[in-house]
């Protein structure tokens, strides 16, 4: 087990703590519902720590990015970041990832998924054709989520950076509370808007308490990965390991506005044909008509007759809308909104429309 630097002050506040991904994270600190409405209305913080954080630099650096990842990076100018993911040889997805931008050809950050850092940074590695010197300060690094629409009236309260002057996917290193280069960055996995604080572990605690302190007009909230995965749910991103693994194409995952076949990627020609070709499955949401429980990953998705069309990968009781949604995979041939479709739940099969994501 893993531990984050803020374990114990997690644990001080009474957060039920999980194994998540090898670390022990505070899944809930109190409610589940209050927390995910505190950041859709107001702002809450995210622990988020157990991230991993590579540095590739040097002239290889822009090469290799460019080999891994299906978005193209040479777009990337200084302070800018970028949604992306690395593809396997099998016509998967080896994990998703934030491409950081320090200096253009020569400087970048990737955030990776938590339960991928040790794979990744084997993947990333096998593949450096290109004397691209590479770090893993995955340990080294606190990462705090600070997210909703107060987020930013709390947070600038605690720096000279103006925050209002930044754009949707860019960063600025700058001072906040006192802590000499945070990276902070537009971001977040919520869809609430929001920034997300990278800092040594060393001030992490520092960091947590002027947010906390900031905050307070706002009811700012702890929450947890319950509310993390609910508010990333509504906004339809994808998750690793449930939406998107080591056997899906992004092409299928719907995440072909990553997929830039400008330069060669990994296995690229395989995403390529099915772009040009079409898919036999996709990735859609869907929303229940029905009463009978909650859909979860792994449900069978069937059809008027009861044949088995498809999956659920992720799916929850909407905190926000009031009613149970969900993502899965299902024949191509049933993807277009209002399809009926029913999910077996406990050996019923319980009605429910697709829909378009997002939810919210």
């Amino acid at each position: 087990m893993k531990y984050v630097a803020l374990n114990d002050l997690h644990v001080s506040l009474g957060a039920k703590m999980i194994e998540f991904a090898g670390y022990n994270m505070p899944v809930l600190y109190n409610n589940l519902i209050q927390e995910h409405l505190a950041v859709r209305n107001s702002v809450g913080v995210f622990d988020v720590s157990h991230m991993g954080e590579f540095a590739v630099t040097g002239e290889g650096a822009l090469p290799l990015i460019q080999a891994i990842t299906t978005n193209d990076a040479a777009k990337l100018t200084e302070g800018k970041v970028q949604y992306s993911c690395m593809t396997n040889d099998e016509g998967g997805i080896v994990d998703d990832l934030l491409v950081y931008c320090i200096r253009p050809n020569l400087e970048y950050l990737l955030v990776v998924n938590a339960g991928n850092i040790d794979k990744d940074w084997a993947w990333i590695n096998s593949k450096n054709t290109f004397g691209a010197e590479l770090q893993n300060y995955s340990s080294a690094i606190s990462l705090l989520a600070v997210q909703g629409p107060k987020a930013i009236h709390a947070l600038q309260k605690l720096t000279t950076v103006d925050l209002a002057s930044m754009e949707y996917y860019t960063f600025k290193i700058g001072s906040i509370a006192g802590i000499d280069e945070v990276w902070i960055s537009n971001t977040g996995y919520t869809g609430a808007g929001g920034f997300e604080l990278y800092c040594e572990n060393k001030d992490a605690k520092q960091l947590w308490d002027a947010i906390f302190e900031a905050g307070k007009e706002f009811e700012i909230m702890p929450c947890g990965l319950g509310a993390r995965d609910t508010l990333r749910l509504e906004k339809g991103f994808c998750l690793y390991g449930n939406d998107i693994n080591d056997t899906t194409s992004p092409i299928e995952a719907g995440l072909g506005w990553i997929t830039k076949f400008t330069k060669p990627f990994t296995n690229s020609e395989y995403h390529k044909n099915l772009k040009e070709n079409g898919v036999a499955k996709k990735l859609v949401g869907f929303e229940m008509s029905e009463r009978g429980g909650i859909p979860r990953q792994h449900h069978l998705i069937k059809d008027a007759e009861g044949n088995t069309i498809g999956e659920v990968t992720s799916g929850t009781q909407s905190p926000s809308l009031q009613k149970a949604i969900g993502m899965g995979y299902v024949a191509s041939n049933f993807t277009k909104p209002d399809t009926e479709i029913w999910i077996e739940i406990r050996d019923k099969k319980i009605k429910a429309k697709v829909v378009k994501i997002p939810f919210l």
